[in-house]
């Protein structure tokens, strides 16, 4: 093979690769870790039900700017559904987004374009291709970067369109291909190579490659906390992808009207050091924004600035700053503030009614 026939060739190799990158998030844990170990890995998504009763979390949420690592973040305009246990001797625990999975019935979910350039730019530090963007195009999805396989950084784009599987994946087809804005199919086409060829039929998993197809597996591919459920339309709306499960009614004007929250109800859930049986756990935007931002993982630091109250229900209700609005004079009452009755109360406790 000619060095210049060579050179293309490693392009093409590198530009398949990086759609692969492109669904293949850097993660903590290895496949056999994170993966569910009891019935939840295996629920259909065409079976998806909320059955309110004391054995099942019930989970509600609306307006949820729900934090997967310092990089990415999805918005959940509404959805609701389940929260299952991953493994069978572990109850469902906040501070353990891998302990369990969403599992939608109905909702809303849109992922920011700019919010998934800043991650796969952020997740794929040795990647050859650099300044990766994304955005949409009608229907279509444009990524585009500037690889530095080559001696020569050379720019490269793909367009795909986007839709919803019936068993729930993400159909990607690409219509087309571009380095130096020579379209690479024919060049594929050339050299006897497709996207198969060069990835394999299942190259990672919860990726299926056929033809100029991708096949992704949402449930496999990105971080926790795993949301799985009926998908039943995916589509750009930029700056957004907007996820649609079971047919959910989408009417933005009217879901903005609602508080921000999050639900629990039934079953039991873990957070803290506390477990609640039946539980009755409501998490409430304590701002005014249009997005209640909730981080799993430094949510205790939300919660403990926030100011909490039991129903008669023995339900718990926490409103919760967003994570940029906390107070950190917040500590826990030594005894020698105990020993003294004349000490005022901590700076937020509501004085009592005279």
């Amino acid at each position: 093979m000619s060095p210049s026939r060579y050179a293309l060739s490693a392009a093409v190799v590198a530009v398949v690769l990086f759609l692969v990158w492109l669904v293949w998030p850097a993660r903590t844990k290895s496949d056999a870790s994170s993966q569910p170990t009891d019935s939840a890995a295996s629920v259909p998504v065409s079976s998806v039900a909320v059955a309110h009763d004391d054995g099942v979390t019930t989970v509600y949420a609306h307006n949820l700017m729900l934090r997967k690592g310092p990089d990415f973040r999805i918005y959940v305009r509404w959805i609701r559904g389940q929260m299952l246990r991953t493994r069978k001797d572990d109850e469902p625990s906040l501070d353990d987004p891998e302990s369990f999975v969403f599992l939608i019935q109905k909702g809303v979910i849109h992922a920011n374009l700019g919010d998934i350039s800043t991650f796969l730019n952020a997740s794929m530090p040795r990647s050859p291709l650099k300044k990766i963007t994304v955005t949409g195009e009608g229907d279509q999805l444009k990524i585009s970067g500037t690889l530095h396989k080559l001696l020569v950084p050379l720019p490269v784009e793909m367009v795909s369109t986007i839709s919803a599987m019936p068993d729930g994946r993400v159909h990607l087809h690409i219509t087309k291909i571009g380095v130096l804005r020579v379209p690479v199919k024919g060049l594929m086409r050339g050299l006897h190579l497709d996207i198969k060829d060069i990835v394999g039929s299942t190259p990672v998993s919860g990726v299926e490659v056929s033809g100029n197809d991708l096949y992704l597996d949402t449930t496999k591919l990105l971080p926790p906390p795993h949301i799985r459920g009926l998908l039943t339309s995916i589509t750009v709306a930029a700056p957004d992808l907007v996820l649609v499960y079971g047919n959910a009614p989408n009417d933005e004007t009217k879901l903005a009207q609602w508080h921000n929250f999050l639900r629990f109800e039934g079953g039991t859930v873990d957070f803290g050091k506390l477990t609640m049986h039946k539980s009755d756990l409501t998490l409430i935007d304590a701002s005014d924004d249009a997005w209640f931002d909730l981080d799993l993982v430094n949510y205790q630091a939300q919660l403990v600035n926030g100011v909490s109250r039991m129903t008669p229900e023995a339900g718990l209700e926490i409103f919760m700053p967003d994570l940029n609005d906390r107070n950190k004079s917040v500590k826990k009452i030594p005894l020698d503030w105990l020993k003294d009755r004349n000490r005022s109360l901590p700076q937020g406790v509501p004085m009592p009614a005279k």
